[in-house]
């Protein structure tokens, strides 16, 4: 049995002897995603060992964000740490502390570079955030250095819409109700709230939880990060060839109605779906199809009933 209390924080900053930008990198926000841990370590050896030299700006790594979780070798500790992410002056778990420590860490930062990885087989991907605008769910200005950084991290797959989406779905949940703003904040996460505080942000999902290439994802993604931004001398990293991207936009999100809801196959994120093909079945036995064609995204066999089940998500033609 782990004693949270006895649990501390750390991070770790490097900064160069010339002004330039500030950059955070995070790994283990959920305890068993430590791909991004791995990565993070050894550019910090790297650093340590002179073989990297950071000559403008400051990077801070934090390898374990989220270190009851990792040390449990679970996704969360009290509850996922990447929905809810708000400074808290009462703390009720675990969770809120690491908040009350990285939410202040955050703010002092420009950029965030936040390592994932996920359950099924699939391609590494990148999500970002909202186009500008000043609208009251993610009010947002830095698209074009966003979006300009995300082609540059090694992936050719990009997806945007989670917190539109997420809403829409908190919306159907409780039509009606006086608790949608109180849910809606749940959907804010480190890249949610790093935008919040006037930065940008991106969250790379870098393969499957045990795939041996994740941590070289991570890896690619964070000395990228360190070029494209000037952190370190280096060659700036080419963008992905426009030919070569897949741009998905979450549209939909689709909720278990009852825990015995199932799916018809494992689905796995990024399978594609045709309109009318039947994705799950309700308790009933009613089936439940695709309204149009696309691809799923984060399909959860687990989840509970009323919660999400999963997403889908159309072609993107103008990120």
């Amino acid at each position: 049995m782990i004693d949270a209390d006895r649990l501390q924080f750390q991070s770790h900053q490097y900064s160069g002897q010339h002004g330039g930008t500030r950059l955070i990198v995070t790994g283990a926000v959920h305890g068993n995603e430590i791909c991004g841990t791995h990565a993070i370590v050894r550019v910090m050896r790297e650093l340590d060992a002179g073989q990297l030299s950071l000559r403008r700006g400051s990077v801070t790594f934090v390898p374990v964000t989220n270190p009851l979780a990792y040390a449990q070798g679970e996704r969360a500790g009290e509850r996922n740490l990447n929905r809810n992410l708000f400074p808290n002056t009462h703390p009720q778990d675990f969770e809120d502390r690491v908040a009350n420590w990285l939410c202040p860490l955050l703010a002092r930062h420009e950029v965030l570079l936040d390592l994932h990885s996920f359950n099924a087989a699939s391609e590494p991907f990148v999500m970002v955030g909202p186009r500008n605008n000043d609208g009251p769910l993610e009010p947002f200005q830095h698209e074009a250095q966003e979006r300009a950084l995300a082609r540059r991290l090694g992936v050719r797959r990009f997806v945007d819409g989670w917190l539109r989406t997420y809403g829409d779905g908190v919306q159907r949940r409780l039509a009606g109700s006086g608790e949608l703003q109180t849910v809606l904040r749940y959907g804010i996460g480190t890249t949610e709230y790093m935008r919040s505080t006037g930065g940008y942000a991106l969250t790379l999902e870098c393969g499957q939880h045990s795939d041996p290439q994740a941590p070289e994802v991570a890896y690619r993604a964070i000395l990228n990060t360190l070029a494209f931004l000037g952190l370190i001398d280096a060659p700036a990293p080419e963008p992905v060839a426009p030919e070569q991207m897949e741009a998905l936009s979450m549209v939909a999100v689709y909720d278990k109605q009852d825990a015995g809801d199932a799916f018809s196959r494992n689905w796995s994120s990024f399978d594609p779906v045709r309109q009318g093909e039947e994705i799950g079945r309700r308790v009933d036995g009613t089936p439940v199809l695709a309204e149009f064609d696309g691809r799923i995204l984060f399909p959860d066999s687990g989840a509970g009933a009323n919660s999400e089940w999963y997403y889908l998500t159309r072609a993107n033609l103008s990120f």
